[in-house]
């Protein structure tokens, strides 16, 4: 065999290695990656057809075994759920405050929380999403004389139960997208000092957190008061963090705790953004803000998907590179 026939089985040899590597590499890849791949985006568009069906919602039944009881939460699917089987969808939890239920959001006489998403889904502000209503409760039950406890104590671990379990339960269930950049979680009053807690407490979970009217220290100490706890998370984590924040006007002492929580955030250079909108502590208030937090939420699903579009391109060229 002559050099130049060597040189030619050895290209040879190259080419098929490097064949058998992308092959391995295109099988290890996410799904999500490889959807992006396909279709160039993670977000589904709005189809025009779809959006003209009204949305509706379902309470579902759940055995939790971290609270060692059968739980409930509302699950509102996002337009065209059921005709396109291919797509996944990012996720929401929206969480009620004291004296609450999972179908708050829901309700004519509250959230109306459909209503909005409708809105965000036709002005293109909220790409299609899958909205979760969590069982906020512990193991007291719901009772206008307590708020929730959205923490691990004495009356339930209801911070994994919401942040971990029920995380896991929806990924099962629904055809979701995994990487936490999807994934966010709010609520109103305590419930938003929950969606703080709990997402702080669950950043491999969610990456964008949001509270209308929501308070920042808890009596229970330090570990599930956000404004404290938020310095302990991991510097990777605070990095992927976005923030948002709004109460009443009228609201002073959530309004106060709002602003030293901005500060905090922003000394740690957490990407956040704070408001204050005319009224008070009212489902008047939490309805037409709603809007603000979710148009907020959709904005950075848009800027998650660039950067993941960025990322891959960037892999891509990097085997090109290696290639040639």
């Amino acid at each position: 065999m002559n050099y130049k026939q060597s040189k030619i089985l050895l290209l040879i040899s190259v080419l098929t290695l490097l064949g058998c590597n992308s092959c391995q590499s295109l099988a290890a890849k996410s799904q999500q990656q490889q959807h992006l791949e396909t279709t160039g985006s993670l977000l589904t568009s709005q189809n025009p057809s779809e959006l003209a069906t009204p949305l509706s919602y379902k309470i579902e039944t759940y055995d939790s075994q971290v609270m060692g009881a059968s739980r409930t939460y509302g699950v509102s699917l996002p337009p065209g759920y059921e005709q396109n089987p291919k797509r996944n969808y990012p996720v929401i939890f929206l969480l009620h405050g004291g004296h609450g239920n999972p179908s708050d959001w829901f309700i004519p006489n509250k959230g109306q929380a459909l209503k909005t998403v409708e809105q965000l889904y036709t002005t293109g502000k909220l790409p299609p999403s899958i909205i979760i209503t969590p069982d906020g409760n512990d193991k007291r039950g719901s009772s206008p004389y307590w708020d929730p406890q959205y923490i691990d104590g004495p009356n339930g671990k209801v911070s994994t139960a919401v942040g971990s379990e029920l995380v896991k339960i929806v990924r099962t269930r629904y055809r979701t997208l995994t990487n936490p950049d999807f994934w966010a979680i709010g609520g109103l009053s305590s419930g938003g000092w929950g969606a703080m807690n709990v997402g702080l407490h669950n950043v491999d979970h969610f990456s964008i957190l949001f509270s209308h009217s929501g308070y920042f220290h808890d009596k229970s100490g330090p570990k599930n008061s956000p404004i404290t706890y938020i310095k302990t998370i991991p510097l990777q984590a605070k990095k992927r963090l976005k923030i948002y924040l709004d109460s009443g006007t009228s609201d002073i002492e959530e309004i106060d705790e709002a602003k030293q929580f901005t500060k905090v955030l922003n000394n740690l250079k957490i990407s956040n953004s704070f408001r204050q909108f005319p009224g008070s502590h009212t489902w008047q208030y939490w309805r037409e803000n709603l809007a603000n937090s979710l148009t907020f939420v959709g904005e950075q699903f848009r800027f998650a998907e660039v950067a993941h579009k960025t990322k891959n391109l960037d892999g891509t060229q990097a085997k090109i590179t290696q290639i040639h």
